[in-house]
């Protein structure tokens, strides 16, 4: 007979469930690093924040003054300094701007989804911390910001950080330096967007679960007292790494008024002033409510299976639903009490949300009214793609072509419109492969699909008209090795996308006075110094017929212009397009 040789021993049964797990948390990683890093590289900054920012960050790089943000000549005090610092650490390593900003969006989203998986897995077990994480990215809102190079991305990260080490001490501790941690991540928080403290709201929740006698609070004991003021100074250390050297500089500089103001407008005027007595964006108190639906897709779609299941979780005094839900409410309540409201503010929720809705996920995933509004939802968004793909490429019709050219699109219009054909197409295959009894696999490859198509198609085919690259190749074309040019009633972009020297007369200053100065400095050296200005700064104190109309982009119109082109004596009006988000 034959010798047959023995076969290894098979591993147990969980050593095998934990290689398995191990290997779909890999290859959830890999689909977040494709979804959210795809396109990396094939555009430069895009309004309205972005050449904002990068704009800071590359003056900031250029002139090794890393505390005073400089937006021109003039200093931003609109922000604080953190996306600035990385995006111009970013560039230190990479050296490529069109990367280097990109970078901490994309860090900060990876981040998030770390913090959020793992304590999906320490609060209950790693498929619920996949899950979680899963989650997040199932969010159209926290992908299209992740995408971009704005604070919110960083801010959530940092509130995220901030709750990571507040849970860990007090859902699964005591562990004082995670609590620590949390907290001196939430003063990161503040010198990035000024509300990283919100991440403190959860010591209110948890204060009366444990009073209350809630199931799964860690007890700190009697003589631990002393450590909880620890965490406020964590907080201030974190702070102060950027506070304190700002304050003495600006002391410094006390004889220049200047510095007293970018003081006065970072501290108080951008963050209390700006909370208590809003000047734009103002919306009703239940503004929130409908972006927590729509903009949160497909999330949103667990809502009515989560909502039941943290009920029923709060009834039996489960401080895992109850900690992440208060502080939710909290944050909710405190940014619905201010007038001024953006979708972007309550983003730092998402994590927090998808950390409490993943322990019932696959409950939910196994109900057919669940994969039936997954289905529904990718056949509505495949549907609408296609019929506004198919019926822009057959009618032509009037609203593309205004589209186009409020935007400065130039390119081939019907590109656009073959992206949207490809990926309602891409939805609906999906949705004919997968079927009804795996709808959700369909929804997350229909995500994965759009925001491939985004990055590969959309990004270089808008990146000319949406970031002036193309606007200011067209003004580079004009001007002569030893050519001056000066701007006046300028955009970010203008300057970044500029690539080489230029002058310009303040940023926020009047248009009339911007255009006073640069005409008064153009006549010191007439034959070599152009003047770049948007048209309405121009009013009629300049000769069309002897200027260049150097095309429309970002919804403005743009010349460029010498000397002879100015009517003497000649002030325009003031120029009433001054909002900065406008883009």
């Amino acid at each position: 007979m034959a010798s047959t040789a023995p076969h290894p021993n098979p591993l147990p049964k969980a050593e095998r469930e934990l290689v398995s797990e191990r290997r779909q948390f890999w290859l959830l990683m890999l689909f977040a690093i494709v979804m959210l890093g795809i396109g990396i590289g094939l555009r430069d900054p895009w309004p309205s924040d972005e050449p904002r920012f990068t704009l800071a960050a590359k003056q900031m790089v250029e002139s090794g003054d890393w505390l005073f943000l400089h937006r021109g000549t003039e200093l931003y005090a609109d922000k604080p300094p953190m996306l600035m610092w990385l995006e111009a650490a970013s560039f230190e390593i990479v050296r490529n701007w069109r990367v280097a900003f990109l970078l901490p969006s994309l860090l900060s989203a990876l981040g998030t989804l770390l913090l959020v998986y793992d304590l999906g897995r320490r609060l209950w077990n790693r498929k619920t911390g996949m899950y979680a994480a899963m989650a997040v990215l199932m969010c159209i809102q926290f992908v299209f910001q992740a995408k971009r190079a704005q604070i919110d991305p960083l801010v959530v990260f940092f509130i995220t950080a901030a709750n990571w080490g507040l849970l860990r001490h007090l859902l699964c501790g005591p562990n004082w330096k995670l609590f620590w941690f949390g907290c001196f991540c939430a003063g990161l928080g503040v010198i990035t967007k000024g509300v990283g403290f919100l991440a403190l709201f959860m010591l209110l929740p948890y204060v009366w679960a444990t009073l209350r006698g809630w199931n799964g609070v860690a007890t700190m004991g009697a003589g631990a007292w002393w450590r909880w003021p620890l965490g406020l100074v964590a907080t201030l250390i974190a702070i102060a790494l950027w506070l304190v050297p700002m304050l003495l500089i600006a002391h410094a500089h006390a004889d220049n008024p200047i510095y007293a103001a970018y003081v006065n407008n970072i501290l108080f005027h951008q963050t209390a002033g700006r909370y208590a007595h809003a000047w734009h964006h103002i919306q009703s108190p239940v503004y929130y409510l409908p972006i927590m639906v729509y903009a949160w897709l497909p999330l949103s779609l667990t809502y009515p299976g989560s909502l039941p299941s943290w009920w029923r979780a709060l009834k039996a005094k489960d401080a895992r639903i109850f900690l992440p839900l208060g502080w939710m409410v909290l944050v909710l309540v405190f940014f619905s009490a201010s007038a001024g409201k953006r979708d972007v503010y309550i983003l730092p929720i998402v994590p927090m949300l998808a950390l409490i809705t993943a322990p019932y996920l696959e409950e939910m995933l196994n109900a057919r009214w669940l994969r039936l509004l997954c289905a529904l939802f990718v056949a509505a968004m495949g549907t609408a793609l296609l019929a506004l793909g198919m019926y822009a490429l057959t009618t032509h019709p009037a609203f593309a072509a205004k589209l186009a050219y409020t935007r400065g699109f130039d390119g081939p219009q019907n590109c656009l419109w073959w992206m949207c054909i490809v990926i309602g197409a891409a939805q609906w295959i999906l949705l004919a492969f997968f079927r009804l009894r795996r709808a959700h696999w369909a929804l997350a490859g229909g995500m994965l699909a759009l925001w491939v198509v985004w990055g590969l198609w959309a990004y270089p085919l808008l990146n000319d008209s949406s970031s002036s690259a193309g606007l200011m190749a067209n003004v580079r074309a004009h001007l002569g090795d030893h050519d001056e040019i000066g701007l006046v009633d300028w955009k970010e972009q203008n300057l970044l996308m500029l690539d080489r020297p230029a002058i310009d007369f303040g940023f926020s200053a009047p248009t009339s006075q911007q255009f006073t100065q640069a005409t008064q400095w153009q006549v010191a050296a007439p034959a070599t110094r152009w003047l770049f200005v948007q048209e309405p700064a121009m009013g009629h104190c300049v000769d069309r017929s002897k200027a260049i109309d150097v095309g429309h982009a970002n919804r403005r119109n743009w010349w460029l212009f010498k000397a002879d082109a100015v009517i003497p004596g000649c002030v325009p009006a003031a120029n009433a397009d001054d909002d900065e988000t406008g883009d």
